[in-house]
């Protein structure tokens, strides 16, 4: 009997990316279903759930983001232009590979959504659900936690200067407009 480990995927390689990207850039440019919604009360925890309320002045109530903000304002308050996390989903089926392993990558939302500087200009406003959601100027990098889950060739892609405009590690956007968000809702452009 084999008692060998199950075999780890490797992480996307440069050349799968690039080979994925226009499939990535044709994903539909509005209306998309949204498929994951992830609540993320500290580093590293992710509680998918079916529905969250977003609020303009909490963000989404009991999140991280009011007390552990990547990015503040000066006052040391958490800067609302991160409060809610869009991700591609095809971005994410291409790089997060070894789903037992490794963790989700935490992203507020997943949809099958062109998110690219063309299709959603910063100061967009979004539908999602019965909140509204603005497109912020705050640019997503990733960071070394996306390098160490699914591997530096995925991280140089997404920030690699030509691939900038697509936002390929998602969009940021701040609440514009209190209300609820379901898994299944549609993100629709306003």
């Amino acid at each position: 009997m084999d008692q060998t480990a199950p075999q780890v995927p490797p992480p996307a390689s440069a050349a799968e990316c690039d080979a994925a990207l226009p499939d990535i850039l044709a994903a539909p440019k509005d209306g998309a279903v949204i498929e994951e919604l992830c609540f993320r009360p500290d580093y590293g925890e992710r509680d998918f759930r079916s529905e969250l309320d977003l609020t303009v002045a909490q963000g989404i109530p009991g999140e991280r983001w009011t007390e552990k903000p990547w990015l503040t304002l000066p006052d040391g308050s958490p800067d609302p232009r991160i409060q809610v996390s869009i991700l591609p989903k095809r971005v994410m089926d291409l790089c997060w590979r070894d789903r037992a392993n490794t963790p989700h990558p935490g992203d507020t939302m997943i949809v099958d959504m062109d998110l690219g500087h063309e299709n959603l200009p910063v100061g967009t406003r979004l539908q999602a659900g019965s909140a509204v959601l603005e497109v912020s100027d705050k640019f997503n990098t990733g960071c070394i936690k996306w390098r160490d889950r699914y591997g530096q060739d995925s991280l140089r892609w997404i920030n690699r200067k030509e691939n900038r405009p697509h936002r390929l590690r998602g969009v940021l956007c701040k609440i514009v407009q209190d209300g609820t968000v379901r898994r299944g809702d549609r993100l629709t452009k306003l």
